[in-house]
């Protein structure tokens, strides 16, 4: 049967249908994985004209490079270890985390790394393997990036404090060029020019509180940095790149935290808001901030906590348009998801739009709805 619509469905049952469906996709997976790792074994592949289980899996099975990569690795990984199909089955341990373990699981040690890589996400399994497997560094180096068109230049970078590394050249074309820092390093074994669709961004850590850091950075930014390696020329004489990027987002970031949470050692007093102003007093901002962690306040019924840190709103527990005051008791910190969550539970639903005009089952306006403003998400 083919469904393509859910719209008639309550929360409640849209709901469980969505949790017994993710269930049935996870049996359904290693399932997949147990007769992949099989087929793999026997070397059927060549019987079918193909040199590499990943290439029958990409032709026969039509599995993306991605998917046919994860699930060859969890295959091979599973036949020596069958414990990861139970966890697989029970969503604790997923086909990119099974992949990324796969390599570093013994007989000695593969149980108590399965344990402990239970219910972890990608960037928690990464800082488990930064510990129980730590990396060395990677060398610092400034390179031009071939291949690139010359507007679009790579810094290649890898930080590590307390670190002393290499000065930028003191020439330097101008254009893309990668940077690469001592805790903002790159491997030196890493190709000069990424294959097609890889990202060019990267953090990965490499040992416990190290990290290797890459990014792409303009002509511009490469002769501000080595402007600022001439400017702390006396307090860094190494000119050490993680240093210099460690000096410049400690200062970053206390300058945002100060503009949009009034964040600061010396406070001072004011008289606060006019009656009926939408104003929200320094000493407001700067209590609620430090209250709620800098993180979404919203608590779901089951008990979990959001704690998003991006994109955070000034949420009214009574709602401003409501004669909701700008106090501290009055005021939590919001994610822009959960403030406009906020806005239907107290107003109703239909309030907010969704992505595709669609509230509830129900075709909602695309734009002017009733109770929001325009290029608004909530009003509170």
């Amino acid at each position: 049967m083919k469904i393509t619509d859910a719209a008639h469905l309550s929360n409640t049952e849209l709901t469980a249908e969505l949790s017994r469906l993710a269930g049935s996709e996870r049996i359904a997976t290693a399932a997949l994985i147990v007769h992949l790792g099989e087929f793999d074994a026997r070397r059927m592949y060549e019987g079918d004209g193909f040199p590499s289980m990943f290439q029958y899996c990409r032709a026969i099975l039509r599995l993306s490079e991605d998917a046919a990569y994860n699930r060859i690795e969890a295959a091979r990984a599973a036949r020596r270890y069958p414990a990861i199909l139970d966890m697989l089955s029970a969503g604790t341990l997923s086909l990119t985390t099974a992949r990324m373990i796969a390599r570093h699981l013994t007989p000695e040690k593969h149980s108590a790394l399965l344990a402990a890589a239970a219910g972890m996400g990608k960037q928690e399994v990464e800082d488990l393997l930064a510990r129980t497997a730590p990396q060395p560094d990677v060398r610092a180096l400034v390179r031009k990036v071939p291949g690139l068109p010359p507007v679009s230049p790579p810094l290649v970078g890898s930080l590590d404090a307390g670190r002393s590394g290499p000065t930028l050249p003191a020439a330097a074309e101008s254009g893309a060029v990668p940077v690469a820092v001592p805790s903002l390093l790159t491997t030196a074994t890493t190709p000069s020019t990424p294959p097609p669709g890889a990202p060019r961004q990267c953090v990965r850590p490499l040992a416990p509180e190290r990290y290797e850091i890459r990014f792409t950075a303009s002509g511009a930014m490469r002769e501000r940095l080595r402007m600022a390696q001439d400017l702390l020329g006396h307090a860094v004489p190494t000119g050490d790149i993680a240093e210099v990027f460690d000096r410049a987002l400690t200062l970053l970031v206390d300058h945002l935290t100060r503009k949009k949470f009034a964040a600061t050692s010396r406070p001072r007093s004011t008289r606060g808001p006019a009656e009926g102003s939408p104003h929200i007093p320094a000493e407001v901002r700067r209590a609620v901030w430090l209250r709620d962690g800098g993180a979404c306040a919203f608590v779901a019924p089951r008990g979990r906590r959001c704690g998003a840190r991006r994109f955070l709103e000034f949420h009214h527990v009574r709602p401003r348009a409501m004669g909701g005051p700008p106090t501290v008791e009055n005021i939590q910190l919001r994610c822009r998801s959960h403030n406009g969550y906020e806005v239907d539970l107290f107003f109703g639903p239909g309030v907010r739009h969704s992505r595709d005009g669609i509230v509830y089952g129900r075709r909602a306006q695309k734009a002017g709805g009733p109770g929001t403003r325009p290029g608004t998400t909530s009003p509170l």
